[in-house]
Order: structure tokens, then C-alpha cells, then sequence
């Protein structure tokens, strides 16, 4: 096993990669290496604080990172308090056994002292999931991080899967339309391999499935009347979802399902939907099939986010609204983009127009523009002018302007004399 570390790490790596890629180019490993250096240890020391207490503290992370991230992406909102005026969507029904709450409160308090207004609790909860996963057995992962706190926290804006729906029915409404394939759906549901669940909702399969005064056929037996005597005591109890390896991230679950003993519904169809059920079968089989396929599904999850956002200092209560900032994570903690450094155009230089009477173009000197150009001089025409014909093969060119006669006159009077030039 140690042996294929470095080979598992090189693989999700280019898993979380990919999973950024398409999903949120915002997000990095290291992203508080600058910042807050110290975040993810002060995150894995309060982790392994609390589960050496309370093993179950790794289901209680898994659900509330599952059903944070997927209603808005993984923002915190499932953190949000309720008020008297608005409810939030810790109050929703599905979130009404989400627990260790209290954990995520002790790492944010720890964070804030080191690093003020630094560290998300969207991140926080992210982190504390991977770590409580690799304490319970499962894959350790490099995690991006990066991710802000939501602004918003509706309890009507809460839908998730039910333990009764149907596995196509589940990944066309819930998995597919956020960029899961079948595969990485039976992964995280694989979760439920240190899960538990309350007793109303699997007491009916367990006893009267459908109406009918009998449990569910695809249960085995001998689990039906185990489950019928763990709920028949008050107060709505709970039972492990994995009956074997209760607290282990492992492949137990799989095996468990191919032999009938999926305590949810959802759970056990996916070893009979024709779909799926290869898929539990090759997990069933394959210890590193799975810790691979559900190292890259987290990291796929983690990387839903929303777009803004900011950093709560208290992650049950949204911040108070900054006219500067507006309680958005500090400039430090990202670095922004320069803008374009714009060059000022040249001022053009406006040189004065002289009227010019007679209709030809004025020559442009080509001296600086320093010098002022000389005014045109007007002379006045004679009826007829002509100029005298260029001189042949190198005769005199400055021959004065005058009238036709003068002009035949000095034609006959000048010569060139031989061997001279012009």
C-alpha cells in the first residue's frame, strides 16, 4: 500500500487538475500558502481533536459538505443561522439531522486568531471533510482551496435527493445537470460507507414496503428484522447504513449492497438498476479502484462554487456590509490583475495656414516646425508667359522668365562650350 502512494498522489493530482479546469479555474492547492500558512494544519489538528472522541464526526462532514455544495455550490450557506424574518437553509428538512456544527465554529474561531478575515468557512468545511476521510481510513488528497462564503442561505432553495428515489431519476435531476457522470454518482454515494440514517426513512422499507405489511424483497431478512428492532424504540434512532465496517471509509458498502444489505433504497438499487450495477460490483472488488474514483469525485464536488462572495468572520452570520469592500476576502489574499498601462497620443502639432492665391500646391519643407514658413509671393501675370525650353544635354537651366521673343533671343545667344557642366 505504501509502495503505490506516490503513484495515487500523481494520479489525483491530475484528477484535481482536470476537476479545476472545468469546473473553477479559481481555485489552487496551496491557496493560503502566503496568507495563512498554517490553516490547513490548525484544520487537521482540531479534526483529529474531535475524532478522537467521536468516529461518527466523518459521516457528520460528508453530509454537511454534500448538502452544502450541492444547492448553490460550496459556499457555507448551509452555516447560516435562521432569523425571525427569513429562514435559512439550515432550517430546510434535509438539514435538520446535519450535525457538528460546533466543530466548524472551533476551527474558524482558531483560524480568525491566527489569520483574521482570511480563511473561508466554505473552506474550512471542505478541509475538515478531506481530513476527517483520511482519519477514518479513506484516501488522503490534495484539496484546492479558494473558495468564498455565499451571500445568500434560502431554506426554499434546498433540493436534494431522497433515500426512496430512483438511481435514474437522481442522476438526470441532481448529479448530471452539475457535470457528474453515472460513475462519480455511485462513488459519492459510497460515502454512505460510514453513514447512518434515521429511521424514517427506511422503517417502511424495512416493515411495510409500499403499503403491503411486508419488507422490501430486495432486503435480506435478517437485516429487515434488525432494523425493525432498532426503530422500534422512540425518539426516530438511527442505524449504520454500512452494518459491517461502520466507521471505516472502505469498500464494505459495495460488498454489502451486492448481497442485499443496502439499508436505504436508493442505496440498494444501485446494485440492481442495470445501469449501476457493474459499477458496485467493480467497487466491490477493487479497494483502490474506489479510493481513486472517490479521491477525484471530492475534489470534483469541493470545486462547485458560485461566483462572489466573501469571507465570513463568524460562519453563522453573513458580514456587515462594507461601502469599501463590502465583505469580500482582503486584496492580499488574491493577487489582481494590473491594468493596461495606457500611453497618452501625441499631441499633434498645428502649424498656421498661409492663403496661398495662386491655385497650385504649396512644397511642405521638411524643416522642423520651428521655422516659420515664408509667406507666398504674389506676382502679377503677364497675358501670355511661357518658360523656356529645358536646354539640351546639359545646357544652362536657370533661364530668367520672360516674353516669347526675349526667350527666342537668348536661345541663339548662349552656347555651351565643350567639357563644361552646369
Amino acid at each position: 500500500m505504501l509502495a503505490r502512494a506516490p503513484l495515487l498522489v500523481v494520479f489525483l493530482l491530475l484528477c484535481i487538475n482536470a476537476a479545476v479546469e472545468q469546473v473553477s479555474a479559481d481555485l489552487r492547492v496551496g491557496f493560503y500558502q502566503s496568507t495563512c500558512p498554517q490553516a490547513e494544519t490548525i484544520v487537521r489538528q482540531l479534526v483529529q481533536k474531535r475524532f478522537n472522541t467521536d468516529k461518527s464526526v466523518t459521516a457528520a462532514l460528508l453530509r454537511m459538505h454534500f448538502h452544502d455544495c450541492f444547492i448553490k455550490g460550496c459556499d457555507a450557506s448551509i452555516l447560516i443561522d435562521s432569523t425571525a424574518q427569513k429562514q435559512s437553509e439550515k432550517a430546510a428538512g434535509p438539514n435538520q439531522t446535519v450535525r457538528d456544527f460546533d466543530l466548524i465554529d472551533q476551527i474558524k474561531t482558531a483560524l480568525e486568531a491566527a489569520c483574521p478575515s482570511r480563511v473561508s468557512c466554505a473552506d474550512v468545511i471542505a478541509l475538515a471533510t478531506r481530513d476527517a476521510v483520511a482519519l477514518s481510513g479513506g484516501p488522503t488528497y490534495p484539496l484546492p482551496t479558494g473558495r468564498l462564503d455565499g451571500l445568500t442561505s434560502n431554506v426554499n432553495d434546498v433540493n436534494l435527493p431522497g433515500p426512496t428515489m430512483p438511481v435514474s431519476s437522481a442522476f438526470a435531476q441532481f448529479f448530471r445537470p452539475k457535470g457528474f457522470t453515472l460513475n462519480e454518482m455511485v462513488t459519492l454515494l459510497g460515502a454512505h460507507t460510514v453513514g447512518v440514517a434515521h429511521c424514517a426513512f427506511f422503517q417502511d422499507r424495512a416493515s411495510n414496503f409500499q403499503g403491503t405489511g411486508k419488507p422490501d424483497p430486495t432486503m435480506d431478512p435478517a437485516l429487515a428484522g434488525t432494523l425493525r428492532r432498532t426503530c422500534s424504540a422512540s425518539n426516530n434512532p438511527t442505524a449504520f447504513l454500512d452494518q459491517n465496517t461502520s466507521f471505516v471509509v472502505d469498500t464494505s458498502f459495495y460488498r454489502e449492497l451486492t448481497v442485499k444489505r443496502g439499508v436505504m433504497q436508493i442505496d440498494q438499487e444501485l446494485a440492481t438498476d442495470p445501469s449501476t450495477s457493474a459499477m458496485v460490483a467493480g467497487f466491490a472488488r477493487s479497494e483502490s479502484s474506489f479510493r481513486q474514483s472517490f479521491a477525484a469525485a471530492m475534489v470534483k464536488m469541493g470545486s462547485l462554487v458560485g461566483q462572489g462572495g466573501e469571507v465570513r468572520k463568524s460562519c453563522r452570520v453573513f458580514n456587515p456590509k462594507s461601502p469599501v469592500s463590502g465583505g469580500a476576502r482582503p486584496p492580499v489574499a488574491t493577487t489582481p490583475r494590473r491594468p493596461p498601462v495606457v500611453q497618452p497620443a501625441p499631441r499633434p502639432v498645428v502649424r498656421p495656414r498661409t492663403p496661398v492665391p495662386s491655385t497650385r500646391r504649396p512644397v511642405v519643407s521638411p524643416r522642423p516646425s520651428t521655422v516659420k514658413p515664408r509667406p507666398p509671393v504674389s506676382r502679377p501675370r503677364s497675358p501670355v508667359v511661357s518658360r523656356a525650353p529645358p536646354p539640351k544635354s546639359g545646357g544652362k537651366k536657370n533661364v530668367p522668365k520672360t516674353n516669347v521673343k526675349n526667350a527666342s533671343k537668348a536661345k541663339g545667344n548662349q552656347r555651351k562650350k565643350p567639357g563644361k557642366g552646369n
